[in-house]
């Protein structure tokens, strides 16, 4: 994957809400059905790989992860006075990594993933689910997930519905030798608890590799990267809608020009429901959501 190491720094950069009449994105150049570069040279720049890109719900916060020379840290830029700021570190560390960022239901946590040990006795080199407490715009200590969520193993990617339920992917099921296997899981939660998590049917989930998942918060649609042998490249988006009995679809291959040759994860949509966000070949990319209407009719 890209969770990747460097010397120790642990920031917190304080993004403080502000009131956004309403959305604007740092890129003014939308785009239409095909997707274009998001943020080119502010955001997305030459020779750096770009993942893990949210927004808040009012649009004027946004976190995104970047990889470089062997270590992965998040970075966040705030909407103020109408101008987005320089983005700046908010998570990094000289020994573990952080990635995959994203906002809780209720947007007072930041989750992420990172290879850092669950404590002082923990010798296993796995990656977890974290997050950190917004409190006053800053970011709390990371606080595990928790072993409801997390295993020995590793889990990747969060996203949540409306009601706090999280979808995650995770190799723990995977057989000796096939550590590449993950699945997308998700767990429900009960009174702030996360319950025991849930493998998804074969409608999203194969014998390979399924993971970098994004619930829409009403549950009607999933995204998620898989590598198929009848995808495009080493890894393809895929889409799969619930139907009429609130069952998964089987999953369609996203195709060109959203998928390549090379390596599409990340997915996200903006919380207007307006644009779909994900990562190719290292660079962040975003379209109009109107692309998913051919889908659904596939």
């Amino acid at each position: 994957r890209y969770l990747l190491f460097y010397p120790f720094l642990f920031l917190f950069f304080s993004c403080n809400q502000t009131t956004a009449s309403k959305l604007l994105y740092i890129d003014a150049d939308k785009p239409g059905l095909t997707p274009k570069i998001f943020a080119e040279g502010k955001i997305t720049k030459k020779d750096v790989s770009e993942y893990g890109s949210i927004f808040n719900a009012k649009g004027d916060i946004f976190y995104f992860a970047i990889d470089l020379k062997g270590r992965s840290e998040i970075h966040c830029s705030k909407l103020e006075n109408k101008e987005w700021s320089e983005p700046m570190v908010v998570l990094s560390d000289s020994s573990f990594s952080y990635n995959d960022p994203f906002l809780s239901p209720l947007e007072d946590k930041l989750y992420y993933i990172s290879d850092r040990p669950r404590n002082s006795l923990d010798t296993i080199q796995d990656i977890d689910i974290w997050y950190s407490d917004i409190v006053d715009g800053k970011l709390s200590k990371p606080i595990n997930a928790g072993l409801e969520i997390n295993s020995d193993k590793n889990e990747y990617y969060i996203s949540f519905t409306s009601e706090g339920a999280m979808y995650f992917a995770s190799n723990k099921e995977a057989a000796p030798k096939r550590g590449h296997n993950f699945d997308i899981y998700k767990s429900e939660n009960l009174n702030g608890i996360f319950q025991t998590p849930e493998k998804l049917d074969d409608a999203i989930n194969s014998k390979g590799y399924e993971a970098d998942v994004f619930v829409s918060p009403d549950e009607s649609y999933i995204i998620f990267c898989a590598a198929r042998r009848s995808g495009l490249g080493r890894g393809d988006l895929y889409i799969s809608f619930k139907n009429d009995q609130d069952e998964w679809t089987p999953s369609v291959n996203m195709g060109s020009p959203i998928n390549s040759e090379g390596h599409e994860i990340c997915p996200f949509v903006s919380k207007d429901g307006k644009y779909f966000f994900y990562t190719s070949n290292g660079d962040i990319y975003w379209v109009s959501t109107k692309v998913f209407e051919e889908y659904r009719e596939k």
